[in-house]
Order: C-alpha cells, then structure tokens, then sequence
C-alpha cells in the first residue's frame, strides 16, 4: 500500500508541474518538476507518505525505460557514424577526466585517492534529459548536440566501472588497472550483445504476429515496456552493462518502427501516443524525485550543512576541472570552434543517475560521515551542471521560435481552415439539426466552442436529439467529411512553396485533421 501511495503523490506531482508549465512557459518543465519536488519534500504531511529512494527500482524501472525510449530514437546508422566520437567521449574523456580531477581533487583537498575516485566516478555520467532543459529555447550547434546525446546514452556505464573500481579500492586498498579495464570491456560488449540480441529476437516474435489475424495491440505494448526492465535486470545479473543493453535494444527497435509504419496503422499511432505519453512521465517523474531528494537531503542533513563547508567546496571545484577537462578536450582533441567547445564544456549535465549511484552506496561499507559528504558533493555538482549552462546559453545562444509563437501560428492557421469547412456546410441545403451538429463539430476542431454550447450538445445527445439514424446519420458523416476534405485542400494548398519552419505547424495541423477524419471513420464502423 506504501508504494502506491507513493506512486500516486509523485504522479500528481508530476501532473501539476505538466499543468503549471503552460503558464510558466518562461521555465523548463524540468525545473517545475524540480520545484514541485522540493515542495512536496519540504511538507511533512506529503513527504510522510513517500517512500525512500530505492536505487535498484529506481535504475530497473525509471533509467532503463527512459534510456531505451532514448535508444530508439536514435538511428543505429548515426551511432555507427559517430562510434569514434562515442568511444572518445564516453570512455577517453571520462578517463582522462576521472585521472585529471582524481589527483587535483585528493591534492587540494587532502583526500585519499580511493574515496576521491568515488567521488569523481559518481559525477561522471551525463543526462540527455536534463541537458534539454538547460538548453531549451536555444539554438545548439548540431554537432555538439548530437556528440551531448551519444554521450549521455553511453558513458553511464563508465561511471558506474569506475565507482565499482573505486569501491574496490576504498575497501582492499588495491586497484588493478588491467583487471578494471579488462572488466569494462567485457561489460560493455557484454551488454550491447545481450541488448542487441534479445530485442532481435523480441521484434522478430513481434513482427510474426503483426503479420497475423491474431495480432493485439495490447499485448504488444505490454511486452515493449517489459522489454528494457527485464533486458537491465538480466544484464546486470549476468553481470553486464544493464545500461548498455537497454541502449542498444532501443537502437534495434527504432529501424523496426521505420519499416513497419503500415503494416497496422492504428497500432503504430496508437504505440506513438503512449510511448510520447509514458516516456514525458517518466521524464517528470525523475525530475519530482530528484527535487524529492535533494530537499530530504537538505533537510536531514542539517548537521552536515552547517559543521563545515568542505562539500560545498568539494563540489565546486570538482565541476569546474570538469568543465575545463571538457572544454580542451572539445577544442584540441575533437578540434571544435570555439561556441561548440563552449557549448560541449557546458553541456555536461548532471541529472538523476549522478543521485542514484550515490544511493547505490548504501551497505557498500561506507561510514555515514562520509556517505553525506557524498551526498551533499554531488547535490552541488548537480545543481551546478544545471544552473550554469541555462544562465550561459541564455546568454550566448540564439533563442528558437517561441512555443507561444507556434501555438499562435497553429491557431491561426487552424482558423482559418475551419472558416473553409463551415463555408462549405453553410452553402448545403440540409436538415437544421445535421448543419448544426457538424457545424458544432468543425468549430470543435479549433476549442472555438462555449461550454454553453457543449452543454446544449450533451444534452442533445443525451435526448437523443443529435443522434441520427437511417438517411440522416449517412448525411452527417458525408458532410463532415467532405468539410474536412475542403479543409485539407485549404492546408495542402498552404503548403505548397510554404517555407520549411511555416510548413512545421501547418504539417501539425495537417495530422491533426487526418486524426479527426480516422475518429469519424471509427465512428462509422461501430
């Protein structure tokens, strides 16, 4: 009963920040999923009914579905393009950042070597999640862009070899390089031949049936969601790279759904809705959860916050090496310009698996002392590697089109499509209660109905008087879709020689009325 209580207060949560983001549309959903989250966390009443971070449900449940969605929306003939710049980012750059930050860290700061390994490990994975906050709005330079989401999907693994390498370490006294290496290699391959393999084999079964009178939509969705939790837990058993695997499944599953767009039309929109829908939920409940746990930590970490600042300092001068360790690397080995040095340096956000590796410690041996000390460090590399790029590229990136821009361009466009449709019905010589209903109904199309007039709708319905039979419901259902074809020829001339960025929300519109028309068509075969 706990967890679903507590499923549930993250879920409103997460609902509320979707809800307040349209208003405040100045400011990342990200970061109102974050705020939310520190508001839940900071009332006792609320932050009493949700459960303490779990780091094993949280990685099989939460990170490994959000990396697969990512996976999938990747092109494998991009990741084999880019598979140098993958290698030099997600492990030539960590290393050389882990041994740079390693003995300036232990030297500045009079730590060992072993417990600053740790230190540096848990803030080496990247967010692609979070790295779309801090830049939202903003025009990045593509290429840096591109190498930013190779990097977030692939160096987590690298973070969570090293803090295994420095657990070792901090617990024997010993490291072997070679054994270290040696294990990273195996895991890494390890783990993309089980993702690649076993997602194979699911879309070939997937595929089979798709073909087939036996075909359910429902089932197929089941087993899609189920299929990076049980892929993680069986890689990470195996003792392979769960993150990994869950990756390179995803790449698999992103040429499946290119080259079967038809082959169950209804199924594939049907998949892309809930897929959008799960997938941004997951985003904001990550997000919640973050702001959840970095409030409890302020809060039960009073004494902590106040004996000394040495995790303040700790953490400030961790993300500074790595952001110099970022920006040479960008300009002198990869040879950036300087905005895409720039840019890359800043790029390198730190989310929720930087948290959830640090609860990955607990009942590995480390004192509690030094567990918060952890703890707070990484809460400040975090905040850090968010805050600073969204003021940065505030400043020296290009702003996109406003999202109030689109929506007005989409309204008018919308408009004056409808204006079309209800010309048409107005020139037809037709019952008054079959012009009224689809009138109703093209207005519907642009939210240019009252409540008044949806309640006199309702209760039509409800009295039988807007639903039509025999001759009458024929008569409707043509209408309406020969006002939407006069529609569709409004936009398709619209179209034509339109720029690319005006034909973006003309296309939306466009999709939005073919929607409408399959709602009609269904309507007709029930």
């Amino acid at each position: 009963m706990e967890m679903y209580i507590s499923t549930i207060i993250i879920l409103i949560a997460v609902a509320l920040s979707n809800f307040l983001a349209k208003f405040v549309s100045s400011i990342s959903k990200t970061y109102i999923s974050l705020i939310i989250g520190i508001i839940f966390a900071a009332i006792p009443l609320i932050n009493g009914y949700i459960l303490k971070f779990d780091y094993e449900f949280f990685m099989a449940f939460i990170i490994a579905p959000l990396l697969f969605l990512e996976g999938q929306k990747t092109r494998s003939i991009l990741v084999r393009k880019k598979f140098r710049s993958i290698i030099g980012t997600a492990v030539v750059l960590a290393l050389i950042s882990a041994i740079v930050s390693l003995f300036t860290i232990s030297q500045v700061f009079s730590l060992t070597l072993p417990f600053t390994l740790i230190l540096i490990a848990i803030s080496t994975p990247t967010d692609a999640t979070a790295m779309d906050s801090v830049s939202e709005g903003r025009k990045m330079p593509k290429r840096t862009e591109t190498v930013l989401k190779m990097e977030s999907l692939f160096n987590d693994a690298s973070g969570i070899i090293l803090l295994q390498a420095g657990v070792i370490w901090f617990k024997t006294g010993h490291l072997s390089y070679a054994k270290n290496f040696g294990v990273f290699i195996l895991t890494a391959i390890g783990g993309a031949l089980l993702g690649l393999l076993v997602a194979f084999v699911i879309m070939i079964c997937r595929q089979m049936i798709i073909r087939t009178r036996f075909n359910v939509t429902s089932s197929h969705l089941i087993v899609y969601f189920a299929t990076p939790i049980l892929i993680y837990l069986a890689a990470e058993k195996l003792n392979l790279s769960g993150i990994i695997a869950v990756v390179s499944a995803g790449l698999i599953f992103n040429g499946e759904m290119s080259r079967s767009r038809f082959s169950s039309p209804r199924y594939l929109n049907f998949f892309n809705q809930t897929v959008d829908f799960i997938g941004d939920t997951m985003n904001g409940f990550v997000f919640v959860i973050l702001g959840l746990s970095l409030m409890r930590i302020i809060i039960e970490g009073k004494a902590e916050l106040t004996n000394t600042l040495e995790w303040l300092w700790i953490g400030i001068v961790i993300y500074l090496v790595s952001l110099v360790i970022r920006y040479l690397y960008a300009k002198f080995v990869t040879r950036y310009g300087q905005m895409e040095a720039i840019s890359f340096s800043l790029g390198g956000v730190h989310g929720a698996v930087t948290l959830a590796l640090v609860f990955s410690l607990v009942g590995q041996g480390i004192s509690m002392h030094l567990f918060n000390l952890i703890l707070l460090t990484e809460t400040v590399v975090i905040i850090l590697s968010m805050l600073t790029p969204t003021i940065a590229f505030k400043l020296i990136l290009n702003p996109v089109q406003n999202e109030d821009d689109l929506w007005m361009n989409k309204k008018a466009v919308r408009e004056k499509m409808v204006k079309v449709g209800i010309a048409y019905v107005s020139s037809l010589q037709i019952s008054p209660a079959v012009k009224e209903s689809v009138t109703f109904d093209l207005l519907d199309q642009n939210r240019n109905t009252t409540l008044r007039q949806f309640l006199k709708q309702w209760s039509g319905v409800n009295s039988k008087r807007y639903i039509f039979t025999g001759f009458q419901a024929v008569e409707e259902r043509q209408i309406l879709m020969n006002a939407f074809e006069e529609e569709r020829k409004y936009l398709y001339e619209l179209i034509d020689g339109a720029a690319l960025d005006k034909a973006k929300y003309i296309y939306d519109v466009y999709s939005e009325l073919l929607i409408s028309e399959s709602l009609v068509l269904d309507s007709y075969e029930e």
